[in-house]
């Protein structure tokens, strides 16, 4: 994640925010207003003003009447009757894990902090203090899910705060964001900063579910007048891992601005597996908009917050891989079409669930609807970056069968002959990914 004004024919990235030529979100160089820069200034606000509301959410619950400075702004935004419905909800599920709940809610706010200064810190090339504050990223994700992950387990789905379905979205983040910064840890000690951007990204965007949810109790009473706090999350997250998942791909590919990657030939998302993901994937639309229409205003009100975000995303990504394929950037065209194949399958993901949850945790038709919508966009994009991973790894794994050939065949220790990947051409030196 380091700052190179070129492009690194190993597998690092380029990131020069100036210019984007691998389907980014920039737009380029001149009198035009540079989106990424924008979206970095905007995502850095969001996180410094939700840290200090993370960090003292859960004051009231240890001490009755101490300030906490969500409630006091959510009263004012809404209404203080909602404030008290929120604290009513939370009450009973939170004191019997208000520890953990503590921990996790502090150190969620520290890393609220943590993630813009490693982004800036990768960009302006401050590598002693990236790998120091990542260390210190990384064990605080993992301490402050671990308090998240006490409360689930101490907590049935049904008793959980704004039920079953809540309670199964938060494990499916719980697990995202452990996975994906564990696989970002071991992309960055294997020697792959292309991936451990990706893995980072995705991981910062599971997290960004927090501040973008209290947004959205702010936002939803003035379009849904008289909504439950409840209800509030139920149309939430129903896009929520959509949106999050969205904005990692879109930093992704602003970052890397690479059209080839060695050892990349072909494509693993062709023609007909597009078509395919396609046609399965609108069938299972299909089917989720006409179970949610059958659950009447509330499902209609579902179904909205499901489908126009999906919609815009869809075309945006379909669109960007479009203009990829017209520039001939190989690698952006692949990566966006293997998320677009994922965003397809989502629905398809989401339709399966629901029976599942329906017979293995007893859930009712509308709570497994919510819960399978809820988790499929989100495990979607942990699928497509995993891909891409692979896809990566292959391709370096081809460059170095190639090595092997044109230079001779392994030594009796079990070693290459060939030449290091990229060794020359700024893979070992630039940015230390051999």
């Amino acid at each position: 994640m380091g700052r190179s004004t070129g492009t690194d024919t190993s597998t690092g990235t380029s990131t020069d925010a100036s210019t984007d030529t691998g389907g980014g979100t920039g737009t380029g160089t001149g009198a035009g207003i540079n989106w990424g820069r924008v979206s970095v200034v905007v995502v850095t606000v969001v996180c410094l003003v939700y840290a200090p509301i993370a960090m003292t959410e859960l004051w009231p619950y240890a001490t009755p009447g101490a300030p906490a400075i969500g409630e006091w702004l959510l009263g004012r935004s809404v209404s203080a009757e909602f404030v008290a419905d929120a604290v009513r909800d939370r009450m009973g599920p939170y004191t019997r894990s208000l520890v953990p709940l503590i921990v996790h809610s502090v150190l969620g706010g520290l890393l609220m902090l943590l993630g813009p200064v490693q982004l800036l810190s990768a960009v302006r090339r401050r590598i002693r203090l990236h790998r120091v504050l990542g260390t210190v990223f990384a064990g605080t994700v993992y301490v402050s899910m671990a308090g998240a992950a006490l409360y689930l387990l101490r907590t049935p789905p049904a008793e959980a705060f704004s039920g079953a379905a809540f309670w199964i979205v938060l494990a499916t983040i719980l697990v995202g964001t452990v996975g994906s910064v564990t696989f970002g840890v071991l992309a960055a000690v294997r020697g792959f900063p292309d991936l451990h951007q990706r893995w980072l990204l995705l991981c910062y965007g599971f997290l960004m579910t927090a501040p973008l949810l209290r947004l959205e109790w702010g936002a939803l009473p003035a379009l849904y007048p008289g909504l439950s706090l409840q209800d509030v999350n139920r149309v939430a997250i129903m896009h929520l891992g959509a949106l999050v998942g969205f904005g990692a791909l879109l930093a992704s590919r602003a970052l890397d601005r690479r059209t080839q990657v060695p050892g990349l030939t072909g494509t693993w998302a062709p023609g007909p597996v597009l078509v395919a993901a396609h046609v399965l994937g609108a069938a299972c639309l299909g089917w989720i908009t006409y179970a949610l229409l059958d659950q009447g205003t509330q499902g209609r009100r579902l179904l909205v917050a499901y489908l126009v975000p999906y919609v815009l995303t869809y075309a945006v990504v379909a669109v960007r891989a479009a203009r990829a394929r017209g520039r001939g950037a190989a690698w952006a065209r692949e990566e966006w079409r293997l998320h677009l194949a994922a965003q397809c399958l989502a629905p398809a993901f989401s339709a399966v669930t629901v029976p599942v949850l329906e017979r293995t945790m007893g859930l009712d038709r509308l709570t497994s609807l919510i819960a399978g919508v809820g988790i499929g966009a989100g495990m979607l994009a942990y699928a497509a970056v995993t891909v891409v991973s692979l896809r990566v790894l292959h391709g370096r794994e081809v460059l170095k069968r190639q090595g092997e050939s044109a230079d001779g065949p392994p030594d009796p220790r079990g070693r290459s002959t060939a030449h290091p990947v990229g060794a020359g051409a700024g893979g070992a030196g630039a940015d230390g990914s051999n």
